[in-house]
């Protein structure tokens, strides 16, 4: 039977986590005014957090919702800066949890990897096989299946506390990007299907190990399941290596399926970079 966790939320509340969140979420964002108006009175305002979450009282303020271009257009959504703290304090505790089953060529916001590792890797797999399939899911935050995604979380989370408090910040973003996603029917749906809850707000920390964790299912079908062996992954964009096409192409048609029936997710299908020859 699969581990699980339990007894974690003292953890979360904790001063000394707080303290070491507060000093995580305000790197590079000192001189902003709700950074500093927080800073003014750091000890209350951490004390008034420990004393909200260990009472069970937190609740989440208003986002400020805006667009990037990079070069796609993202909605971008920006909690107060004392849920941020909030939201490195649950993370401190969640994410050494998955950590130890992410697969190593999993690159996406973690530790020692991003985008220039996923790259050097890459390349040195550009060198070795004939055959590459890059791939990527349409819109991936904001088509983010709440329902699925709590699902996973309890697989790991026993601890009540923590799963009320990431309920909480789920709840607190839910459908924020729902006019981004994709209107898409699965097999199977029925009339209520386009109505389920579902995207992440980009701009939250947790988003990001949210989704992280959400595509290591996707991880572990091609690692487990197709047999891959040279795969690699940057949050939705992954890349699978082979010299075989007949099985890439069938490695793409499975991840296509796995993709829709599982995580309720659209692989993108009009990228020219979907089936690469590689030269050497």
């Amino acid at each position: 039977m699969a581990k699980t966790y339990k007894g974690l939320y003292p953890q979360v509340y904790s001063f000394e986590n707080l303290y070491a969140s507060w000093r995580a979420a305000r790197l590079g964002k000192r001189n902003r005014v709700a950074v500093s108006s927080f800073e003014y009175d750091l000890e209350e305002n951490l004390l008034t957090l420990e004393r909200e979450l260990r009472e069970q009282t937190y609740q989440p303020g208003r986002y400020t919702n805006f667009y990037i271009y990079d070069p796609k257009q993202r909605l971008v959504s920006a909690a107060p800066f004392r849920d941020r703290v909030v939201h490195h304090a649950l993370c401190n505790v969640l994410e050494p949890i998955w950590e130890a089953r992410f697969i190593a060529t999993n690159y996406a916001c973690r530790v020692g990897k991003g985008t220039h590792k996923a790259l050097d890797q890459a390349h040195r797999w550009v060198k070795q096989y004939q055959y590459a399939f890059h791939g990527d899911v349409v819109k991936y935050f904001p088509s983010i299946d709440l329902e699925i995604l709590r699902r996973l979380l309890a697989k790991k989370i026993a601890d009540k506390q923590v799963m009320s408090l990431m309920e909480c910040i789920l709840q607190s973003g839910a459908d924020i990007s729902r006019d981004e996603s994709p209107q898409v029917c699965f097999a199977g749906d029925d009339l209520f299907a386009l109505s389920r809850p579902r995207g992440l707000p980009i701009g939250n920390l947790t988003s990001q190990l949210w989704a992280n964790i959400y595509l290591h299912e996707l991880d572990q079908f091609v690692k487990q399941k197709l047999g891959c062996v040279a795969y690699l992954r940057y949050m939705d964009d992954f890349v699978l290596f082979t010299n075989d096409k007949k099985e890439l192409h069938s490695w793409r048609e499975s991840i296509r399926d796995f993709l829709a029936s599982q995580l309720r997710l659209v692989l993108r299908s009009n990228s020219h970079f979907e089936l690469l020859r590689l030269s050497h």
